[in-house]
């Protein structure tokens, strides 16, 4: 019996879940356990616990409680944790109890989305908290998500406190630099954005030049985004902009220089490492 108690979960997360996680057993548990099968006795009941072998972030609990779930409904679980909490080292963050052999069976999978979502969201959690008190600056992740994953990932995300960016192209408007070589400048590429997109979404421009960005003003562009600016760069363009438009810096953006970049007035700061480079979270399950 899988258990109700809440998790961090929002709506438009919930429906990707049973699927992924269907995909993700076949995978694993497609052909059997062998193993278990071989030297597991029949009904032998046994609790397993997932401890956090570090500090970190929780994130994915509902992921792996849908596995349980999956493989074995009359498992009986108890979540001690909820995404989005910080844990200690020692960390109880699940409790299963039930089938041994339905455990050890749930095990890869469950600890694989824990892992890599809990690494996620503590990574997340430390570009947050490198922001300054009092100060507006956003972190956000980018698309460079695990492909099919990217739900997941991006829930981790929000687990460790940091906000999306879009969530696919079709959720707003980002014009790159092979978009404006492609529409024959940054005005003629704004100049289309305008005529034929839907009026609600934002219109992004990515600069690289300073000239770059009076060009982006003249043309209207709502929110500019700064790539591969340093810190000296980033200050004279804010002033440049001067609230005309929002400000995204990307590019060369590490820990270490978020509190420079959020002093500098950057309304946005998007780091494709919260997803491409997390290191996963040790989490491990034992029997007891």
């Amino acid at each position: 019996m899988v258990s109700t108690e809440s998790t961090r979960i929002d709506r438009p997360f919930a429906g990707v879940v049973e699927r992924i996680v269907r995909e993700a057993l076949a995978e694993d548990l497609g052909r059997g356990d062998v193993t278990t099968a071989a030297c597991i006795p029949s009904g032998s009941i046994r609790e397993g616990r997932v401890v956090a072998r570090h500090e970190l972030v929780v994130a994915g609990l509902v992921v792996a409680r849908e596995t349980f779930r999956q493989v074995d409904p009359d498992v009986e679980l108890r979540l001690p944790a909820e995404d989005g909490q910080r844990v200690e080292r020692g960390a109880v963050v699940l409790v299963a109890r039930g089938s041994a052999a339905s455990i050890l069976m749930s095990e890869r999978v469950a600890l694989n989305f824990l892992q890599r979502m809990s690494g996620i969201a503590t990574l997340a959690r430390r570009y947050v908290s490198a922001i300054p008190a009092g100060s507006r600056t956003r972190i956000t992740d980018t698309r460079k998500t695990t492909p099919g994953l990217r739900p997941f990932e991006r829930y981790a995300v929000r687990c460790g406190g940091a906000h999306n960016h879009r969530e696919d192209l079709g959720a707003g408007i980002l014009i790159k630099d092979n978009h404006i070589v492609a529409a024959g400048g940054i005005s003629a590429a704004i100049a289309a954005c305008r005529a034929r997109a839907p009026h609600s979404l934002r219109i992004e421009v990515e600069v690289q030049r300073e000239a770059e960005i009076d060009e982006a003003l003249a043309a209207g562009a709502d929110v500019i985004m700064l790539d591969n600016f340093d810190d000296e760069r980033l200050r004279a363009s804010v002033e440049r902009i001067g609230g005309r438009a929002l400000v995204e810096v990307s590019g060369g953006v590490t820990l270490e220089r978020i509190p420079r970049i959020a002093a500098a007035g950057a309304d946005l700061v998007s780091v494709g490492a919260l997803t491409h480079s997390a290191p996963a979270a040790d989490l491990a399950l034992d029997l007891v």
